[in-house]
């Protein structure tokens, strides 16, 4: 514990505690007009904190030094994860895409966000090798690092699961461009990605509600009564709160539940109309202090490995909290992805708390 980043710590307590407030804050007044448990979302929020918390102590006990080691089985066992999700009668369909399993107790589990952990440790470990006095990796070792993310992302894919892979995405070009490797293959990855937007939208790979989301991007009126609806409420909620908010528990579009999901995906409406600009802009600041602090343990430590793991959480965070966020001011199209820390979701919660394990097991150990 004397290892661990106190101001790493302190962010993500913070967004866990204001999280956990403004999830019991978007279904209390739901669950009590229908004569449930009004901190039901609550109850299993907390439970989803408190096992994330022992998954981010237990991946520091081991040395990360030693996840080399492991990277086959837990990519492999990620990859299985992603291949059982699909089997019919296995997979749960949510908003049109079967990415969960469920489990007793009414949890669910979404292999996909796992799958990011295992991604960042497999293209870590290629990408850290050094052979032959080489300082960078060599394009075949680029190919292998693009090969062990196509299998996962291919998986996530057939879903689909859009916004995953757009994270997970923008995670692998990231660690690649701060390997060393050939610029041109950053260049020749964002050329791809957006070839492939383009022809999936065209040949139909898309699903017709994912479609509508990105018409409702463009054009909120494409699609008056789901996302584009979800889109108007969204603004209309995040502008009401104004300078300081209506206050906690107070927000009337919130109690009336005019933003579909807000809970999960659209957690942030909650802090913009009851917490105000400056509750939102001290959220914000909590996300900037645990990427600042994770930038400064990527620059300190002298391990190659636990840099490349570094840059690939930073990514991931750093993508998913500005696609979240922009989801819900327009900025970004709707993609179904939560927010980091804040948004009720069991697995989102276990892969984030995970990742920040991983930046304290490096802080702790980026003398030795």
């Amino acid at each position: 514990m004397r290892g661990f980043d106190p101001f790493l710590n302190f962010a993500v307590g913070g967004l866990l505690i204001i999280g956990t407030l403004l999830v019991y804050a978007a279904t209390k007044s739901w669950y009590a007009s229908a004569g449930l448990d009004p901190q039901y979302y609550m109850k299993r929020h907390i439970i989803n904190i408190v096992i994330g918390i022992l998954l981010a102590l237990g991946t520091t006990v081991i040395d990360y030094r030693l996840l080399r080691a492991y990277t086959p089985i837990v990519w492999g066992l990620a990859v299985l994860g992603l291949i059982v999700v699909l089997v019919p009668g296995v997979g749960s369909t949510v908003n049109g895409a079967r990415a969960w399993i469920s489990l007793p107790g009414g949890f669910q589990i979404q292999p996909a966000e796992l799958a990011k952990i295992a991604i960042i440790i497999g293209l870590s470990m290629i990408l850290s090798e050094r052979g032959h006095g080489k300082d960078e990796p060599t394009h075949k070792d680029v190919m292998r690092a693009l090969g062990i993310s196509a299998i996962p992302i291919g998986l996530i894919l057939l879903q689909p699961d859009m916004g995953t892979v757009f994270i997970i995405s923008a995670s692998v070009v990231a660690m690649i461009a701060v390997s060393g490797a050939p610029s041109r293959w950053v260049a020749g990855l964002l050329i791809v990605a957006l070839l492939g937007g383009f022809v999936a939208v065209k040949v139909g790979v898309l699903s017709q509600y994912q479609v509508k989301r990105l018409q409702s991007f463009v054009d909120p009126t494409a699609d008056p009564q789901s996302s584009g609806y979800q889109l108007r409420q969204s603004r209309i909620t995040v502008g009401s709160g104004g300078l300081v908010g209506k206050g906690l528990f107070n927000g009337p579009q919130t109690n009336g539940r005019f933003v579909p999901e807000q809970q999960t995906d659209f957690i942030f409406t909650v802090a913009g109309e009851e917490l105000g600009f400056l509750g939102s802009g001290f959220i914000l600041l909590l996300f900037l202090i645990i990427l600042i602090r994770a930038f400064g343990i990527a620059r300190k430590t002298q391990d190659p490995f636990g840099r490349m793991v570094c840059v690939g959480v930073i990514a991931w965070f750093a993508f998913q909290v500005f696609e979240n966020i922009g989801m819900t001011m327009g900025l970004m199209p709707m993609t179904g992805v939560p927010l980091p820390f804040m948004s009720y979701g069991g697995s989102s919660m276990f892969a984030n708390m995970i990742g920040v394990g991983l930046l304290q097991n490096i802080h702790a150990r980026q003398r030795g």
